[in-house]
């Protein structure tokens, strides 16, 4: 069995760090992200990486950053065979590539070269593509472009969510990384491929601009951007002056053209909101208003008398 080093932080790296365990495998040193303000408190607490760690009575390491020497001693003191990367969310410095007698390897929820980057499930929700997978890599100076040790796909279900389909990826990448580390075991060494030159797009980090709804897009896109934004940071439109996020919601089956400007409510009846879109319409079944909890579309309305002809704001214009 190997001795296994290990840097992640949320419930993605978890599942990577259980099954490597599970697997057998030392585990002497996890390195995870400081604690961070979390829940309705705010109160600090540890992500699902160190708490399993924790749990599983583990050395874990928690430095801002990984430049200075300083913050590098105690890390590379401690002797590993290989470092697993999955999700950490800091940029490892040459001299913390070197550390690791067989170097890293990053568990990359993408097919390689397509969305590398921070956020590689979102981008892909977004964009509407239908097959994503996991890239095994070893990991080198650049920003997700290391050799690739073995690929994954997996098949995008239709009305997956960012939370849905990472945890359709991180079982994948479990499994990924236990065959990698049972061969690298047996072999001594990894067999890895250059990536392909063309094909390479960027899953740039998610920001404020990102989450919000443009009524002016289809129906199609706009289920997409809810979907990719579930379960953070969530998916937002305005009414009234107030943030609304939206949770559920589908396109209308046949609304082709409704004459309505977008983000005009169009029916409010039964379980759902329909609002016009400049392709389409979408109908809302969960939402959640500012400083308050998710509720379904009809508890919604009743809160806000909300009725037909009422307008949803179009971000940006």
């Amino acid at each position: 069995m190997l001795t296994v080093g290990f840097a992640g932080t949320p419930d993605f790296a978890a599942t990577a760090l259980a099954a490597i365990l599970d697997a057998g495998h030392a585990v002497p040193l996890v390195l995870t992200q400081p604690d961070r303000p979390r829940g309705r408190g705010l109160q600090l607490a540890p992500g699902p990486v160190k708490a399993m760690a924790v749990e599983r009575s583990l050395t874990v390491m928690q430095p801002p950053t990984l430049k200075p020497d300083d913050a590098r001693a105690p890390v590379v003191a401690v002797p590993v065979d290989v470092l697993v990367v999955a999700a950490y969310g800091l940029i490892l410095p040459p001299a913390i590539l070197a550390w690791p007698r067989h170097g890293g390897i990053n568990l990359h929820a993408s097919l390689l070269p397509r969305w590398r980057g921070a956020a590689p499930i979102q981008r892909a929700l977004l964009a509407g593509d239908g097959e994503t997978g996991i890239t095994v890599m070893q990991m080198d100076a650049g920003l997700d472009t290391g050799p690739m040790i073995d690929t994954v796909h997996v098949a995008i279900p239709p009305r997956a969510t960012a939370g849905s389909l990472t945890a359709l990826l991180a079982d994948a990448a479990a499994a990924a990384i236990v065959a990698t580390l049972a061969r690298l075991d047996r072999d001594g060494r990894l067999a890895a491929t250059p990536q392909p030159a063309e094909g390479a797009t960027y899953a740039a980090k998610l920001d404020r601009a990102d989450a919000a709804i443009d009524w002016r897009d289809t129906a199609t896109a706009i289920d997409r951007r809810i979907r990719a934004l579930d379960p953070a940071p969530g998916a937002f439109t305005m009414l009234g002056g107030e943030a609304v996020k939206l949770w559920r919601a589908e396109p209308v089956a046949g609304a082709g053209g409704t004459g309505a400007a977008p983000g005009t409510v169009l029916a409010t009846s039964g379980k759902a909101i329909v609002v016009a879109c400049g392709e389409g319409a979408l109908s809302l079944t969960e939402l959640q208003p500012a400083g308050s909890r998710r509720m379904d579309a009809a508890a919604f309305v009743a809160g806000r008398r909300l009725v037909q002809g009422v307008q949803f704001t179009v971000s940006g214009a």
